[in-house]
């Protein structure tokens, strides 16, 4: 098969997750399983539209299916949106570096999320908890904008239940009796939390600006360059390296990450531009 022909997948499942975020679980027409690294990509094609990458938001472990989490943001995800369960898509991949989990055994692990930055971050959390007694813990601090934008909150109460895992989440603005967590951008609950720094490993995901400032406020709580680990996200067309898009330095988001330690990136002039 070419490496630029997508595979044929059919929409098993719809989540309205928010009035503009769905969750679709794919499975391919040849009934043959789908691998990939926590944190990888995959392009996804929209047959007669267009195509666009997006991270996968279940396990690793499930080979079976596979679930995108997306906003409705342009013509191409607007039309996958109004499409219905049994509709027909592309999926080419999965492409790039996820993330190394191998290197968080037996450390504290904090990951930080914002918005639809959930998504990927769910896969992680997925895999971290499958293998769950091989970390000292986990913690996962989520933020949206408002509590109607939260997604997954089905999800959170199963978690929360999960011994090793804390969650603390925050809602930027809200009505009065609306929401009973942190109310404040998600980098105040970094003020909440206790944990070793120096065997701590931070995982951050979502829009660019609260990934630039969570990184600056975990530099200024003493954590190191390579214990901070960002996923990335550019226009990565074709997912290969070839049409160079989403370079970031000497970087190809979608050949060398999408997940990159802060080290790689931190001498590169506004890599969250």
């Amino acid at each position: 098969m070419s490496t630029y022909k997508p595979k044929n997948f059919k929409i098993l499942k719809i989540i309205e997750e928010t009035p503009n975020i769905k969750t679709f679980t794919l499975k391919p027409l040849d009934e043959t399983k789908f691998n990939f690294h926590t944190g990888q990509f995959i392009e996804l094609t929209v047959y007669g539209i267009g195509e666009a990458p997006f991270t996968p938001s279940s396990s690793p472990y499930e080979t079976e299916t596979i679930d995108l989490t997306i906003m409705r943001v342009g013509r191409m995800t607007e039309v996958l949106h109004s499409m219905k369960e049994g509709d027909i898509v592309g999926v080419r991949g999965p492409y790039g570096k996820g993330y190394p989990v191998e290197e968080f055994k037996n450390k504290e692990v904090l990951i930080i999320g914002g918005g639809v930055g959930l998504a990927p971050l769910r896969s992680l959390i997925l895999t971290l908890i499958e293998r769950i007694s091989e970390f000292k813990k986990i913690i996962l601090c989520y933020g949206a904008r408002t509590p109607q934008d939260v997604v997954y909150k089905y999800i959170f109460p199963k978690w929360k239940k999960i011994k090793g895992l804390e969650i603390l989440r925050s809602v930027d603005r809200c009505q009065v009796d609306e929401w009973d967590e942190t109310i404040g951008v998600v980098t105040c609950l970094l003020d909440k939390i206790n944990v070793d720094v120096k065997n701590t490993v931070a995982i951050v995901c979502g829009p660019p600006i609260m990934m630039k400032f969570t990184t600056l406020k975990l530099v200024e709580k003493k954590f190191k360059p390579q214990q901070i680990y960002l996923s990335m996200e550019r226009n990565m067309s074709c997912g290969l390296g070839k049409c160079g898009h989403c370079q970031i330095g000497s970087y190809f988001i979608c050949k060398d990450g999408p997940v990159f330690s802060w080290e790689q990136l931190k001498d590169i002039p506004e890599p969250f531009e």
